[in-house]
């Protein structure tokens, strides 16, 4: 079970949570946001098990019998609320939150509620909620773990404790990567790629789609000016037909183009992204213009919005691989 020191970044958070615990100034709600795959359940995780240590420092012993209850995901004095359906309704927060929050904890100072995919609580279930963050009892602890804060009641946000998490230095997940055995180049493309959110870079890492979609897009984007209408068609129909990620395809080529500007403009390769297509990267940078590639980018972003506004998918991807063929 990581502790505080094991996670990756969130240096303010942790920091809050440590001074939180050591001056024993707990809040009794906390609505914890951040994309997916950012660390908010490890967060809450961490920060719940020291709350439930019997040593009652800011780092959990991993000793005592709390902590050993904690590690079997066992401890009766903490409760992940759990749902089946898209939403979390008012009979899932009442039966797993408010009602058992009634009873005393069972062992420890404080009994713990973590709620996560919180944005998926219905206005009812809300407010429902309401009541036991605004009266809670001294042990009780809500956690909101969140991607959408703003899906919140105003009454909900005014009455919790608000933590960000925010992103990763593409260096700080590159090197996290990097210790885990991935290729350097691989590293690079999957740390890049993920925008500072460590764990999607290590499903990137880990996904056969994604290596698939690599291998497919760098040779198509090779090429992609000496390519006919027809072949192009093609392209398109095999990325549907492999289920392939959209917005994925997009940030790609995104990408992509950026080392090519990169390339342009600094008449380097050192930092590149697509470090083996290095080649290829400065044949394109040699022929480029910077107005067209310019062009290209402002395409490959319409295309994300209109894939978002659900046009349809083959004719925006005509419309960005036309634009990039020119």
């Amino acid at each position: 079970m990581p502790l505080f020191d094991e996670i990756l970044g969130q240096d303010s958070i942790k920091a809050y949570m440590k001074k939180a615990l050591e001056r024993q100034q707990v809040s009794h709600a906390y609505i914890i946001s951040g994309e997916e795959g950012m660390g908010k359940s490890l967060l809450a995780r961490a920060f719940a098990q020291a709350l439930l240590c019997d040593e009652g420092g800011v780092t959990p012993c991993g000793r005592c019998h709390s902590c050993i209850q904690f590690a079997s995901g066992n401890h009766p004095d903490v409760a992940w609320v759990t749902h089946e359906k898209a939403s979390i309704g008012v009979d899932e927060i009442r039966s797993q939150l408010v009602d058992p929050m009634l009873i005393k904890p069972y062992h420890s100072r404080f009994k713990i509620y973590i709620v996560d995919e919180a944005e998926a609580l219905t206005v009812q279930a809300q407010n429902a909620l309401l009541k036991t963050i605004e009266e809670p009892p001294e042990y009780g602890v809500v956690m909101l773990l969140s991607t959408n804060p703003d899906g919140f009641l105003q009454t909900i946000r005014s009455r919790c404790t608000m933590l960000k998490m925010v992103s990763l230095p593409d260096g700080e997940i590159r090197q996290y990567l990097l210790s885990q055995g991935v290729p350097a180049e691989q590293a690079e493309t999957c740390a890049a790629f993920a925008r500072g959110n460590l764990g999607k870079a290590i499903g990137l890492s880990k996904s056969e789609d994604f290596a698939h979609m690599r291998e497919l897009l760098v040779e198509m984007l090779a090429k992609i000016r000496r390519m006919e209408l027809s072949d192009i068609m093609a392209f398109i129909k095999q990325l549907k037909d492999d289920g392939l990620d959209n917005a994925d395809t997009l940030d790609f080529c995104e990408l992509w183009y950026r080392d090519i500007l990169y390339r342009m403009a600094t008449g380097q390769s050192d930092r590149l992204i697509f470090k083996s297509e290095r080649d290829v990267i400065e044949r394109l940078a040699a022929e480029g213009d910077y107005r067209k590639l310019q062009q290209v980018i402002e395409a490959i972003a319409q295309a994300k919005v209109r894939l978002t506004a659900n046009v349809n998918f083959e004719t925006t991807m005509e419309l960005v691989f036309l634009r990039m063929k020119e």
